[in-house]
C-alpha cells in the first residue's frame, strides 16, 4: 500500500478559517458598539438639523391650512440678507471712508501682502495653504470694509455688532483674567479665597447674568441709584445709547467668562518648570523678561486653546442682549444668534436659517485661521 506522508495531507487550519462563536464577535467589535450610541446621537441631534436647516435656508416657511407650506425660493433669503430689504438688519448702512477709513484700510491691505509674500518666499508653499490663505484673507478683508463703513459714519447691522462682542469682548476677558492668573500665582495671603471669588461668576446662568447687570445698571430705581445720582448719571438712559448699550452688554459677558480664562491660565502658570523661574531670579532677569522669554512660551499653548473655545462660544451671544436691551435701541445690540431668533418668532424660519448659515460661515473661517495661522504655532514653538 503507498504510504501517505504527512506533507501531502492537506491542512484543515489553512483552508478553512475557523469559525468565529458570536460571544467572540462580540468580544472583537466591543469598541464599536461602545461608540455607536453616541454617533447615532450625534447624527440625530447636530447633523441632521444642520441638514435641515440648509434645507429651510433655501425655502419659504407659510402658514396654511391644516398646518403649513414649504416652497423652494432658492437663495433668496439670503440675497435678501446682504442686498434686499433685510440688509441694513445684517450689514448696516455705509458711509464714505474719510482719510483715517483709508490709512487703516490701505495697511491692511499692505500686511495682507506682506503676509502672501512670507508664503510664496518661505519655502513652504502648498496649494491647500494658498486656498485657505485666500478665503482667509478675502473674509477679513470684507470684514474690515464693513466695519470701517458701518462704524465710522454709518449704523453697524448684526454682523458688526458679533464682532464686536467677538474681538473687543475675547480680548478683554483674556487680558484680565491672564492678569487675575498671574497674581493668585504669586505667594501673596489670601490667594485661595482670591480663587473662589474670581471662580463664582462662571456658576451663574446667562440670563441670571442678564437680569443682575439689568438692575445694576437701573439709575433710578435699582440698587446703585444712589451711586449713579451723587455722580450725575440719574437721569442718563444707557439703554437709549447705541454704543452705552453694547459696553453694557460686553461688560455683562467679560464679568461672566473672566473666570473660565482666569480658572485654566491659573492651572497652566503653576505647572510652569520652576527651575527656570529660580535660575532667571537668580542670574537678576526682571518680572517682564521672565513673563516674556519663560511664562509666555510656557502658557501660549493653552491660552490658544482657551481663546479659540472663548471665540467660538462668543460667536453665539444671544442672552445677554435679548435680556438686557432685547436687542435695542432699534437693532444696536443685535448679535446673530439674536437675530436669526427674532426672525424665527416671527415665523420667517427661512431667512432666521439663512442668518444662522451666515454665523456659521463667518464663526468657522474666523475659528480655523486662528487656529490654523496662531494656535498651531504656539504648539510648535513649545516643541
Amino acid at each position: 500500500m503507498p504510504q501517505t506522508t504527512t506533507a501531502s495531507m492537506p491542512q484543515a487550519s489553512e483552508t478553512t478559517p475557523p469559525r468565529v462563536g458570536f460571544s467572540e464577535w462580540i468580544d472583537q467589535q466591543t469598541g464599536k458598539l461602545f461608540v455607536l450610541p453616541a454617533v447615532v446621537i450625534l447624527l440625530a441631534f447636530a447633523i441632521f438639523p444642520l441638514l435641515i436647516s440648509a434645507y429651510l435656508s433655501l425655502t419659504k416657511f407659510k402658514l396654511a391650512a391644516g398646518g403649513f407650506s414649504l416652497s423652494y425660493v432658492g437663495l433668496r433669503n439670503f440675497k435678501k440678507l446682504f442686498f434686499g430689504s433685510q440688509q441694513y438688519h445684517l450689514l448696516g448702512t455705509f458711509d464714505a471712508f474719510g482719510i483715517f477709513e483709508w490709512a487703516v484700510f490701505i495697511a491692511a491691505l499692505a500686511l495682507v501682502a506682506y503676509w502672501f509674500w512670507r508664503f510664496f518666499t518661505g519655502g513652504h508653499f502648498n496649494i491647500p495653504g494658498l486656498i485657505g490663505r485666500l478665503i482667509t484673507a478675502t473674509v477679513m478683508v470684507a470684514l474690515l470694509w464693513l466695519t470701517l463703513a458701518t462704524v465710522f459714519g454709518g449704523h453697524p447691522g448684526s454682523l458688526v455688532v458679533t464682532l464686536f462682542y467677538v474681538l473687543v469682548g475675547v480680548s478683554l476677558q483674556f487680558g484680565i483674567g491672564l492678569g487675575l492668573a498671574l497674581l493668585c500665582g504669586q505667594a501673596i495671603r489670601g490667594r485661595n479665597a482670591f480663587r473662589i471669588i474670581f471662580f463664582i461668576p462662571l456658576m451663574v446662568t446667562p440670563v441670571g447674568i442678564a437680569y443682575m447687570f439689568r438692575m445694576l445698571a437701573d439709575m433710578q430705581r435699582g440698587p446703585l441709584a444712589n451711586i449713579w445720582q451723587w455722580f450725575g448719571l440719574g437721569e442718563f438712559s444707557w439703554a437709549a445709547d447705541p454704543w452705552t448699550a453694547r459696553l453694557v452688554v460686553l461688560i455683562g459677558d467679560t464679568w461672566q467668562w473672566v473666570p473660565f480664562m482666569f480658572i485654566v491660565l491659573l492651572a497652566a502658570v503653576e505647572n510652569m518648570p520652576r527651575d527656570q523661574l529660580e535660575a532667571a531670579k537668580i542670574d537678576g532677569a526682571g518680572g517682564w523678561q521672565i513673563f516674556r522669554d519663560i511664562t509666555w512660551p510656557s502658557i501660549a499653548p493653552v491660552a490658544a486653546t482657551i481663546v479659540l473655545i472663548r471665540l467660538i462660544e462668543a460667536f453665539k451671544i444671544v442672552d445677554l442682549p435679548n435680556v438686557l436691551t432685547n436687542g435695542g435701541p432699534g437693532i444696536a445690540t443685535e448679535s446673530l444668534t439674536l437675530h436669526s431668533f427674532i426672525a424665527w418668532r416671527t415665523q420667517d424660519l427661512g431667512g432666521s436659517a439663512a442668518v444662522g448659515y451666515t454665523l456659521l460661515f463667518v464663526a468657522t473661517v474666523s475659528c480655523v485661521s486662528f487656529f490654523n495661522f496662531i494656535g498651531q504655532k504656539t504648539r510648535k514653538t513649545e516643541l
